[in-house]
């Protein structure tokens, strides 16, 4: 039976089991005093999502979405925040009542895990996807809005394209060919490809002067990771885009501030078992 105190909330991928969501939003809600509020991960395909979305009653607060969802799911919304239109990502669903909410609060991770005080001057992203739109519109926000976009094949990267034009940056776009020879002079590199994809890159990785964010954390370290350290770069590990992306949904999905601490500390002990 749902009480005014009790949610739910969930998040839905395909595949989802490997989601470190639920320690990260089960933390926040422990912390909070949240207990009636329960979170779960749905494996939910992109032809099953309409179907779970309508289904869902006046006890969800929110959803966080991960890939292949965060553009399938647009369609389905009553209203997309001006961030996440632009972007062309919706990872998180706000239910405002009967109103469906997209935002995105992956560019909000990307930017407070980077942490930096100054203003980007030289910047590079790796991959396509929409974690690579939200790269973009984090690096506009840090001062760079001309990077340089390594892809598998430029003319593939048409989605990408788009969301550039729509946020008003102009990156150049070149190979993943050219990246080991040319990442490495950029103030700040954003790596959004799966898992193991940038290994070959490590492997030939020339130096490194700049701060590298690998949104991958499996494994953990990843060998580019390893090899920008190696080379005296300064790493961010991909877990802590996570965290805060996650932070930024749990204030928006509970009303309340995230307990960045507890959050951090569950998903450190998730991620050392």
């Amino acid at each position: 039976m749902t009480t005014a105190a009790s949610r739910r909330a969930a998040v839905l991928g395909h595949p989802v089991a490997h989601s470190l969501s639920p320690t990260l939003h089960r933390a926040a809600y422990a912390a909070l005093g949240l207990t009636a509020w329960r979170y779960d991960a749905v494996d939910v395909t992109e032809a099953e999502l309409e179907g779970f979305v309508r289904g869902l009653d006046a006890s969800w607060a929110g959803l966080s979405l991960t890939m292949p969802l965060k553009q399938t799911v647009i369609p389905l919304l009553d209203h997309v925040e001006p961030l996440a239109e632009v972007v062309g990502a919706v990872n998180t669903v706000l239910f405002q009542g009967r109103t469906l909410v997209g935002a995105n609060t992956d560019v909000h991770g990307i930017v407070a895990a980077l942490g930096l005080d100054s203003p980007v001057r030289s910047a590079a992203v790796l991959g396509a996807g929409a974690t690579a739109s939200s790269a973009l519109a984090a690096l506009a926000q840090l001062g760079c809005t001309s990077p340089v976009v390594y892809v598998r094949a430029v003319a593939r990267a048409g989605g990408l394209m788009r969301a550039a034009h729509r946020m008003g940056v102009t990156p150049v776009y070149r190979t993943l060919d050219h990246a080991a020879a040319e990442i490495g002079d950029a103030d700040v590199v954003v790596s959004t490809l799966p898992p193991h994809a940038a290994d070959p890159l490590a492997a030939e990785l020339e130096h490194a002067a700049g701060t590298l964010l690998d949104v991958a954390y499996d494994p953990r370290p990843t060998a580019l990771s390893v090899a920008w350290a190696a080379a005296r770069g300064v790493v961010v590990g991909g877990e802590q885009m996570l965290l805060h992306q996650a932070a930024e949904q749990v204030r928006l999905m509970t009303g309340h501030p995230a307990p960045l601490a507890a959050m951090s500390a569950a998903l450190e002990d998730k991620l050392a078992g």
